[in-house]
């Protein structure tokens, strides 16, 4: 029987790489370990052809993007090593298939934006069309199990919502059904980035919780729970695999497996799991796309159900403007945490993604409802860092109104503190603005450094004036 034959989850660090990673190896035996045995049950399973899914090749906010070339390279250039390349040759009839299925309507109601990379895309674009290190490492140990000559379809995840990425893995499956192929699907992702005070992104004490949830979900199969898992959670962790897991448990849909946890293992701050998926034929009761559908949108008009009354006015004073163009009045009669003058942020998010996000440091309007809908409409239109938000995205967006309390001078750095106090930085007319509680911040010292740059100061700056403030946040 065709279709998925196999499917796993593969880490990406380039140290495990013997080349590159030499004297380091021994720090990451398990993973390498489990990396070798992830590689043998992909040849076990025989496979046609191999797609990758990579979280670092280009992404798009809208769209997954395909590597479309007639042959496809990548080398070890950027960590010294240019002279390890792979080489493949494209499976373009599932490149061709996987376009024209997506450009119909899809069961979230909507389409599925495929981007085919090719020369005169990457140009476009200004792409670098290599395979990129997501895909090369795990391609590294496929080529040492000898699989080098397989062909392959290298997938780069897209920002989209997490059910439309499943979505889309269902239509891998069906397109090698169709397309009579044997495919082995393998999904590149680290976990958390965040696991110890030397992290590359930083120390977060809940990222050891977010890799130990994910992890149990793969284990035991535990689809659902992969979806509900906390948005803040996700973000604290700073991961770059949830994506391509989710693409790779949507190509299982409907599939018997039997999930095998290989590895886990975090060594330099960031979470290594190895997981593969042994395919035992078809079972009707892993359907769970209708079921996903169902709980977003529930979680939708729930969140929207019990906005607060700030988030409210912003909501409406974007839904108002994006399909009128007129700007909404302040409400008559106004709740207390409305009356006062307040600097006030509004941020936007769409799929758990920043769609936006304007604020006022200090109160430039008579009461928080007019600075709210003041910098709703900033946010929503004039964010130089995103396009104007479109009529169709209304539904899905999700709103936070942060209202700051007086800013008071700060004398030493002990009153400070990242997740209880925002900072204001000054020098001059430089002045730069951090707002409290924000993933990866974790010490005074990361606070001040990013206040600074954003004042257009260098880090290492001393001779400046400190503010701490407290925001309130309504959801």
């Amino acid at each position: 029987m065709s279709g998925i034959v196999f499917a796993g989850l593969s880490p990406h660090p380039p140290v495990a790489v013997p080349e590159i990673g030499r004297s380091r190896l021994n720090e990451i035996e398990d993973t390498r370990t489990a990396m070798k045995e992830l590689a043998s049950k992909v040849k076990e399973s025989n496979p046609d052809l191999v797609i990758t899914i990579s979280p670092h090749g280009p992404v798009f906010s809208d769209a997954i993007s395909i590597l479309n070339l007639e042959e496809l390279k990548g080398d070890f250039g950027q960590f010294g090593l240019p002279e390890i390349e792979l080489s493949y040759g494209l499976q373009e009839d599932v490149v061709e298939e996987l376009v024209r299925v997506t450009k119909l309507e899809d069961s979230t109601g909507g389409r599925i934006e495929v981007a085919r990379i090719d020369e005169q895309t990457a140009r476009k674009f200004e792409i670098d069309p290599k395979l990129d290190h997501g895909a090369l490492v795990p391609l590294y140990y496929l080529a040492e199990a000898s699989l080098e000559n397989l062909p392959l379809v290298p997938i780069t995840m897209g920002m989209l919502p997490y059910e439309d990425l499943y979505e889309f893995g269902k239509i891998i499956q069906l397109i090698a059904v169709k397309l009579d192929y044997d495919i082995a699907v393998i999904a590149s992702g680290d976990l958390s980035h965040r696991l110890t005070p030397d992290a590359p992104a930083g120390f977060n004490p809940q990222a050891e919780e977010f890799d130990q949830q994910l992890i149990k979900a793969l284990e035991k199969d535990r689809v659902e729970d992969i979806f509900e898992l906390d948005q803040d959670l996700i973000e604290k962790a700073g991961e770059c695999g949830l994506r391509p897991i989710i693409i790779m448990l949507g190509a299982l849909d409907g599939l018997a497996v039997e999930p095998e946890l290989l590895s886990y293992e975090g060594p330099f701050g960031v979470g290594y799991g190895v997981v593969s998926y042994k395919i035992n034929g078809e079972d009707k009761s892993r359907k769970r796309l209708d079921d996903l559908l169902d709980k977003r949108q529930a979680r939708l008009e729930k969140q929207k159900a019990e906005e607060s009354e700030l988030v409210k006015l912003a909501r409406k004073t974007i839904e108002e403007y994006a399909l009128n163009r007129e700007v909404i009045d302040s409400p008559q009669e106004l709740p207390p945490e409305m009356e006062a003058k307040r600097g006030v942020f509004v941020s936007i998010k769409k799929h758990g993604q920043l769609r936006g996000c304007i604020g006022t440091t200090a109160p430039t309007e008579d009461n928080v409802a007019e600075e709210i809908i003041r910098n709703a409409l900033h946010a929503g239109f004039k964010d130089p860092r995103f396009e104007e938000i479109d009529i169709n995205e209304l539904e899905d967006l999700t709103y936070s109104v942060d209202v700051l309390e007086e800013p008071k001078p700060v004398d030493t750095l002990d009153e400070l503190d990242p997740q209880e106090y925002g900072v204001i930085v000054q020098k001059g007319q430089q002045t730069g603005l951090l707002l409290p509680n924000l993933e990866g911040v974790e010490t005074v010292e990361k606070q001040l450094e990013i206040a600074k740059r954003k004042a257009g100061l260098s880090p290492t700056e001393e001779d400046v004036e400190l503010k701490r403030f407290k925001v309130t946040r309504y959801k």
